[in-house]
């Protein structure tokens, strides 16, 4: 009888052993998988960055999913540049803006600008696609955002640029042949005009003031324009507010926030 017990209990002391170690073998396991797909998910997401320069945030308190997109090197248009250039090519930019407007998931985006300039028509395309978008849009400008930078840099809700970052407001140039008749000089004028109006609806800088900055001849040595930096480009009332990448998600988030309470 006390055989039989001694054996009851032996073997449910080893069901309780075993139970106990496929219960570990079953978390090992899962733990690998975990692993697995954040080494999967960190590789995508590296990838992700080295072909487009583009991410989607999503790990941050708040849980809300910001797409950050970099506009940097210069703007490339129709004609494609050098393979030794950093470029940013509109015809990639502009299908992702359409996709973050049609997606429930991406609560807001973060425009990083560090860019030469380049092509008028595809840089405006770029800033006409993020100024309507409905989701909360910030600009921070770092390097710099010349020439044709400055209008995708004001064309979200809230635009900062960081102590050393530059502006160049020059005039609009063309390369290639160029016919020397009044009909030429008017289409620079209204390309011009396309610029500034669209820069100074999305900023409180006056049609006048960035005119006469875009003439200045004492500033630039072979060429006609100006270099703001940082606060100047703040006190021109071109960018709002001189901060980095800590006040740039800031006021994101804040933005984000507004927009869902405004909805419910």
């Amino acid at each position: 009888m006390g055989n039989n017990n001694h054996k009851e209990k032996d073997g449910k002391a080893q069901e309780k052993n075993k139970s106990k170690q496929a219960q570990a073998n079953a978390g090992q396991e899962r733990e690998k998988e975990q692993e697995e797909e954040k080494r999967e998910k960190e590789k995508h997401t590296d990838e992700r960055i080295e072909e487009t320069g583009q991410i989607t945030l999503d790990e941050n308190k708040e849980h809300h999913k910001i797409h950050l997109v970099t506009i940097i090197g210069e703007i490339e248009g129709h004609d494609n540049l050098g393979s030794s250039s950093k470029t940013t090519k509109y015809e990639h930019i502009l299908p992702q803006l359409a996709a973050i407007e049609d997606s429930q998931d991406i609560d807001g985006v973060l425009i990083l600008l560090n860019t030469m300039g380049g092509d008028v028509e595809a840089g405006l395309a770029i800033a006409e696609m993020i100024a309507s978008l409905s989701k909360p849009t910030v600009s921070l400008v770092l390097g710099g955002s010349h020439s044709i930078g400055v209008p995708i840099a004001v064309s979200t809700d809230y635009s900062y640029i960081v102590p050393t970052g530059t502006m160049v407001i020059h005039p609009v140039r063309l390369s290639g042949m160029v016919i020397g008749v009044q009909q030429t000089f008017d289409y620079f004028k209204q390309i011009q005009n396309r610029i500034t109006g669209f820069v100074c609806e999305h900023c409180k800088i006056s049609k006048p003031r960035l005119e006469e900055l875009m003439m200045e001849t004492g500033m630039l040595t072979k060429d006609v324009g100006t270099v703001l930096v940082g606060r100047e480009a703040v006190e021109e009332g071109i960018i709002c507010q001189v901060g980095g990448i800590k006040d740039a998600i800031g006021t994101l988030h804040d933005l984000v926030d507004k927009r869902k309470g405004s909805t419910k």
